[in-house]
């Protein structure tokens, strides 16, 4: 059961921050290093993969990327999987800079960790696109917001957060040179059974049931040089980085989101793309060209969002097959069955009792 721990309220899979939960922009190797944490061979991927359509050998490869949806579940998973309470905190130690391609080469060769948290803050959409960090400066103190753009369950919620932390903890220890003792980590989430584990991966204070996931870092430590700083390789991260941010914000201009957009305000089951072209003030044949320009059509968006809200109904909620059958406009449940085998092959019976822990 999902909820709005991240401060965010969700609606099949909507963000009202114009986030979308179907862009596939996380590279997989923060997921394949939770393999890596839980030990698994690759015929125990299908365990990890559970629920995300992904292939093993499509998690394999090095170009594949993952949806937030994808990300959050294998999350999820790994976090079932593991015999580690604190799973994000060892999580977390595996996520050196260079995990995190070119922004984690902008981070390590920035002047200050100052510049390197502004890389973060500039940054992170590129590489996890649900997370947002903000800073924010106080007489003597920065102040590191660190907010989830979805919603998470308590569980998830906890391990991103502890994951964040080290990460935040390591970066800053490889800029100025040393522990930095003198930052202040604060977690929402309750202090946990496992919480004398923290102090093995955060070197400084620490806090728990706080209003707001924050790092605080005395500005003096913020301006410390950074003695692996180097100006041409900052120089050529930069642009990589700037230039997949051009990449993914070009997503929210294309026709594919204009029109699932406008499906998630209104009911999908009745909603045609004669509806769907007069809301953007087109021609049916307009939208049906700009579609297939970017590689696809109505009625393959129509049904994966639909197979998209009927997976959730059925893992969040004990409705009846016949009642979301109804919520989603199918007149006939022996109809809604047959189109949810050939989205998820599976009955939704099936897929209820394999979701349901």
């Amino acid at each position: 059961m999902l909820t709005t721990t991240g401060h965010f309220k969700t609606v099949a899979g909507t963000l009202t921050t114009g986030f979308r939960m179907d862009i596939a922009s996380i590279p997989s190797n923060y997921s394949r290093l939770i393999g890596r944490e839980l030990g698994l061979q690759v015929r125990d991927l299908p365990t990890l993969l559970a629920h995300t359509s992904l292939t093993s050998d499509q998690f394999t490869q090095e170009d594949t990327y993952l949806t937030a949806a994808q990300q959050i579940q294998i999350i999820a998973n790994g976090l079932a999987l593991s015999p580690h309470a604190d799973f994000g905190l060892r999580l977390g130690q595996r996520l050196t800079p260079s995990t995190h391609g070119a922004m984690g080469i902008l981070a390590s060769t920035s002047q200050n960790l100052l510049m390197a948290l502004q890389a973060f803050q500039t940054f992170l959409p590129t590489r996890m696109s649900f997370a947002q960090l903000s800073l924010t400066e106080t007489a003597r103190e920065l102040h590191c917001h660190i907010r989830f753009t979805v919603a998470l369950s308590d569980a998830v919620y906890r391990v991103l957060s502890e994951t964040f932390a080290v990460v935040f903890f390591e970066c800053a220890e490889f800029i100025i040179g040393r522990p930095l003792h003198e930052a202040e980590a604060h977690f929402c989430h309750q202090q946990p059974s496992y919480a004398a584990s923290y102090s093995r991966y955060l070197s400084g204070s620490y806090t728990f049931s706080a209003p707001q996931l924050c790092m605080k870092v005395p500005l003096a430590s913020c301006h410390i040089s950074n003695a692996s700083a180097n100006r041409d390789s900052y120089a050529l991260a930069m642009q990589h980085c700037e230039k997949m941010l051009a990449e993914l914000n070009a997503h929210e201009h294309s026709m594919v989101y204009q029109v699932q957009k406008i499906m998630l305000s209104h009911p999908l089951g009745g909603f045609s793309e004669a509806d769907a072209a007069a809301a953007l003030f087109m021609s049916k044949r307009t939208l049906a060209r700009r579609l297939a320009d970017e590689g696809t059509g109505f009625r393959p968006l129509r049904d994966a969002l639909l197979a998209q809200q009927a997976s959730e109904y059925l893992r969040q909620t004990t409705l009846s097959v016949e009642t979301i059958a109804t919520l989603l406009n199918y007149h006939d449940s022996a109809n809604f069955r047959r189109a949810f085998k050939r989205w998820h092959g599976m009955s939704p019976h099936a897929y209820r009792l394999m979701a349901t822990p």
